[in-house]
C-alpha cells in the first residue's frame, strides 16, 4: 500500500517534497551499491546488506544528531554493508529539510517522505522496496543502546532467525523509565502473551530487524499503518510459524516522546480484538518462504479450541464419576482432590497429544508438572465452593456439591487453556532467552 514518496540522493530538496511520479521513485528505490556482493576479494559474509529505516515526525530537534550518530557507529564498528533511510511521516516542521540535508552529506543515507503520517505506513513503504538482504529499524531518539544491532541481526544473517526484536523486558536488559511507562508496557505484553499465546516478550519496543523475504511475504497481511504494526507482524510471524531471537537491550525513556500513551493503547485493544476475530475465523496464513518454516507448528486456534473443549467434556464426566464414587467412602474435600488430581493428569495428557500437537516423551514429565498448576487453581476453587457450600446448607446433599463443582470447574478450565497455551505448551519456548 505505498503512498506518495519522494527520495533524497546526493542532493538536497526543495523545502516542501514534491510529487514525483512512480517511474521517478522506481530509478530511485536502489540508493547503496550492491556491487561489493560480486568482489571475490570481499570477506566471507560481509557483501550482506543491512538497511536501517528511521522513522521520524516533527524531529528536526533531534534528528540530526541522531542520525550522525547512527552513521559514525555503523561506519566504525558494523561488519556488514548497510544504509541509513529515514523515513519522513508527513512532518509539519523543518524535519524534511534536516533529512535531505544528512542524505547530501552523508554516504549510505537517503530520506524518503511520506504525504501521510503512521510509523507502520512508513515502515511498509520502504521495507516493501528494499534490496537489502536485512532490513529493520530503530526510533529516533535512539533510546536503545547501540551495541545491541549486531547481536540483533546476527542471527538473521546466519540464517537462524526470521525476525529479531529488542526486548526491555527481558531478564538482562537495563531500562530506565518511568513507572507508568513501565505498567502499561508490562500489562500490553502480559496481554498478548495471555489473551493471544504471544510467545515474543516486548511487542512495543523501537527496535526491530527481519530478513526481507520474509518481511515482504508478511506484509500483505498486516492491516495497520500505526503503532499496532509491530505487534500484527510478530503475531502474524508466529503463526506462520517463524523463529522470533530476542535481544537483551539497555533503553532509557525519552522524556520528550510524542507518543499520545492513551490513543496508542486503544489502538492496540482495537487491534488485538481485529487479530483474535481473524485467527478464530481461520484466515489464510501469509505465504512465508517455505525453507524457513519448521516442521512443527502450532494448531490453528479454532482447532485447539474444538479439540479443548471435547477433552475437557470427557474429563469432567469422569471427574464427576469419580467424585460420586469417592464420596460413598470419604470426606468431600478429600473425594474432590483424588477426582481432580486423576482426571487433571489425563486431561494434560490428552490436551498435550491432541489439542497442542506435542508427541514423542521428551518434556512429558515437564508439561504435567507445570499442568500441576492448572490442577493447583482448579483445587483451590472447587474446595473453597465446597466450602460455601456447606457454610450455607450444613446437611447439603451431594448432588447440590456436584452443582456447585461444575461451576468451580467451568472457571478452572477456562484457566487451564490459558496457560497451556501461552505457557505449557507454547512453541518455540525453549529458544525465548
Amino acid at each position: 500500500m505505498s503512498q506518495p514518496t519522494a527520495l533524497a540522493g546526493q542532493s538536497a530538496a526543495p523545502a516542501q517534497p514534491p510529487q514525483q511520479p512512480q517511474a521517478a521513485r522506481d530509478d530511485q528505490s536502489a540508493p547503496y551499491d550492491r556491487s561489493a556482493r560480486d568482489d571475490p576479494s570481499a570477506p566471507d559474509g560481509r557483501t550482506a546488506l543491512v538497511e536501517v529505516v528511521v522513522p521520524v515526525y516533527n524531529e528536526e530537534h533531534v534528528l540530526d544528531a541522531s542520525v550522525r550518530r547512527l552513521h559514525a557507529y555503523l561506519t566504525a564498528t558494523f561488519p556488514y554493508r548497510f544504509g541509513i533511510t529515514v523515513a519522513d511521516n508527513a512532518s509539519t516542521d523543518a524535519t524534511w529539510q534536516v533529512a535531505t540535508a544528512l542524505s547530501a552529506e552523508l554516504p549510505r543515507v537517503r530520506a524518503v517522505h511520506l504525504d501521510r503520517k503512521g510509523r507502520g505506513r512508513a515502515l511498509r513503504e520502504v521495507w516493501s522496496s528494499s534490496e537489502a538482504d536485512v532490513v529493520g529499524y530503530m526510533d529516533v531518539d535512539l533510546s536503545t543502546g547501540l551495541d545491541a544491532f549486531l547481536p540483533l541481526v546476527a542471527p538473521l544473517l546466519s540464517g537462524h532467525s526470521d525476525l529479531a526484536i529488542g526486548s526491555r523486558l527481558h531478564r538482562d536488559s537495563a531500562v530506565v523509565r518511568g513507572p507508568k511507562r513501565e505498567l502499561i508496557s508490562r500489562t500490553y505484553n502480559l496481554l498478548l502473551r495471555t489473551t493471544m499465546a504471544a510467545g515474543f516478550s516486548d511487542a512495543q519496543c523501537g527496535f526491530k530487524a527481519a530478513r526481507t523475504d520474509v518481511v515482504k511475504a508478511l506484509l500483505g497481511s498486516v492491516e495497520d499503518q500505526a503503532w499496532f504494526f509491530d505487534t500484527e507482524l510478530l503475531l502474524l510471524a508466529e503463526r506462520s510459524g517463524l523463529r522470533i531471537h530476542e535481544v537483551p537491550v539497555d533503553w532509557v525513556d525519552d522524556p520528550d516522546s510524542r507518543v499520545d500513551i492513551v490513543r496508542t493503547v486503544k489502538d492496540d485493544l482495537r487491534g488485538m480484538w481485529r487479530v483474535a476475530r481473524s485467527t478464530l475465523r481461520g484466515g489464510d496464513r501469509p505465504p512465508v518462504p517455505p525453507r524457513e518454516r519448521p516442521t512443527r507448528q502450532r494448531p490453528a486456534l479454532r482447532w485447539q479450541l474444538s479439540s479443548f473443549a471435547v477433552i475437557g467434556v470427557l474429563s469432567t464426566a469422569a471427574y464427576l464419576a469419580l467424585y460420586l464414587i469417592l464420596r460413598q467412602l470419604t470426606p468431600a474435600v478429600m473425594a474432590n482432590a483424588v477426582a481432580l488430581f486423576a482426571t487433571a493428569v489425563a486431561n494434560t495428557a490428552a490436551n498435550r497429544r491432541f489439542t497442542f500437537g506435542v508427541a514423542g516423551s521428551r518434556d512429558a514429565l515437564r508439561h504435567q508438572v507445570e499442568g500441576g498448576v492448572a490442577f493447583l487453581i482448579g483445587l483451590v476453587l472447587s474446595t473453597a465452593t465446597l466450602a460455601l457450600v456447606h457454610a450455607a446448607d450444613p446437611g447439603a446433599s451431594h448432588l447440590a456439591e456436584l452443582g456447585a463443582l461444575v461451576g468451580a470447574n467451568a472457571l478452572a478450565t477456562v484457566a487451564r487453556f490459558v496457560l497451556m497455551r501461552s505457557w505449557v505448551f507454547r512453541p518455540g519456548r525453549r529458544e525465548v532467552r
